[in-house]
């Protein structure tokens, strides 16, 4: 319905942003890192999805493509609904998100207020068997480990292009953000944030 809001900040408020389009208010429920890079009386660029409940439908905007698309993968997690995939993601920024699936890191998730062990551990398994398939899509398989094994590529490389999967990008996509960006040195994570700014232009 919407791509995104362009227009100045009118309120800031708890967990929502309203930005003023053409003298219209949007209200955007939105995360904590969504609302530190905001201020009021000042222009701001928000990604949004409209999002359509059986008993209720909500906007939500966030600062980048990444976490929006971060946002739309944690509510297609079964028992994951918007509310908690904001709080999710005013912990975690994308890259961190997708580390903690690579990782199966359930603490770096529980993190979160109102979010347990089990559905945790439910984020981890679906996203980390959506990243698999995209995996082997493209032609490398995972690791046990999460690690991703290629002759061609080392095993950093693999991950980051995982986790880049994992948030939604094409390989083509991720491929092109890769070029230029020293996989050699960068620890994994610089990685992975080096090629979402690099999309995100």
């Amino acid at each position: 319905m919407f791509y995104y809001l362009n227009g100045t900040v009118a309120e800031v408020q708890p967990n929502l942003a309203v930005i003023d389009c053409g003298g219209v208010g949007y209200a955007c429920a939105t995360t904590g890192h969504t609302l530190s890079g905001l201020k009021k009386g000042e222009k701001a660029k928000l990604y949004t999805h409209f999002h359509v409940a059986e008993n209720a439908f909500g906007l939500y905007g966030f600062g980048s493509p990444a976490e929006l698309g971060s946002f739309k993968l944690l509510i297609g997690v079964s028992g994951v609904g918007p509310k908690a995939a904001l709080a999710i993601l005013s912990v975690s920024t994308p890259e961190t998100l997708a580390m903690s699936v690579i990782t199966g890191d359930e603490k770096a998730l529980t993190a979160a207020p109102g979010i347990g062990k089990k559905i945790a551990q439910r984020i981890i398994l679906e996203l980390k068997d959506k990243m698999s398939k995209e995996s082997a899509a493209n032609g490398f398989a995972l690791g046990t480990g999460g690690a991703a094994v290629s002759a061609d590529f080392t095993s950093k490389t693999m991950e980051a292009a995982a986790a880049l999967s994992v948030l939604g990008y094409s390989s083509a996509e991720t491929a092109a953000a890769m070029k230029g960006v020293d996989t050699q040195s960068l620890p994994l994570e610089e990685i992975i944030r080096a090629c979402l700014k690099k999309m995100a232009r």
